[in-house]
C-alpha cells in the first residue's frame, strides 16, 4: 500500500492555537490542501470565526489563518491509510511530525486543539511520550470532527464549540 504524506504546517510568527488533524483525505491530496473535502465544515467555520471561508480562494484563508494567530497542522507525518477514514489509518506504518521543534519554533502556541477524537488519541499515543516536559503551559482541547462523517452533530453547535480557538487567538481565557 502507499504511503499517505502530510503537509507542512500553515503557521506564522505569533501563533497562539494549533489545530491538529490526523492525516490528509484524498480529496485533500488532489486538491493540496487542508480540508480539501467540500463537505468537511472546517473552513466553513474558520469562515464563520476568522472570515476565512470556502469562499475565498485557499491562499487568502491560510494568510487569514496565519494572521489571526492560528497554526494548522497534522499529528501524523506519513501512514499508509486506504481511503479517507481516519479508522483506516495503519498505525503499524505512522509516523508523527516533530512538535519538539515545532513548539520550541512557536513559544507563544498555548492551546492545541485536536479536531476529532482520532488525532487527540494518535497524538496521546504517538506524539505526547516523545515530549520533553517544557515550561510552556500548553492546553488541550478535543473538538469535534469537522468530518464529513461526523455528522452526528448540527453545524451550530459544531461552530459552539469552536468558538474557543477564536478566544484563544484573541488571548483571551477560554473555558
Amino acid at each position: 500500500m502507499p504511503v499517505t504524506t502530510g503537509f507542512p504546517a500553515i503557521v506564522g510568527p505569533g501563533a497562539r492555537v494549533l489545530v491538529l488533524g490526523t492525516l490528509p483525505s484524498q480529496k485533500s491530496l488532489e486538491k493540496n490542501q487542508y480540508y480539501g473535502h467540500p463537505q468537511n465544515a472546517f473552513w466553513l467555520i474558520m469562515g464563520a470565526l476568522f472570515d476565512a471561508g470556502p469562499d475565498k480562494p485557499y491562499a487568502a484563508r491560510t494568510k487569514l489563518i496565519v494572521q489571526n494567530r492560528l497554526a494548522v497542522w497534522d499529528v501524523l507525518a506519513a501512514s499508509v491509510r486506504p481511503g479517507s477514514m481516519d479508522s483506516s489509518i495503519d498505525a503499524s506504518t505512522a509516523a508523527p511530525n516533530n512538535f519538539e521543534t515545532f513548539l520550541r519554533q512557536q513559544p507563544g502556541i498555548a492551546l492545541v486543539c485536536f479536531n476529532g477524537q482520532a488525532a487527540a488519541r494518535l497524538y496521546a499515543r504517538f506524539v505526547a511520550p516523545l515530549l520533553q516536559k517544557s515550561s510552556n503551559a500548553v492546553e488541550y482541547k478535543t473538538l469535534p470532527s469537522t468530518s464529513p462523517a461526523h455528522a452526528s452533530m448540527s453545524f451550530e453547535e459544531k461552530l459552539k464549540r469552536w468558538s474557543i480557538v477564536r478566544a484563544a487567538a484573541n488571548n483571551r481565557r477560554i473555558k
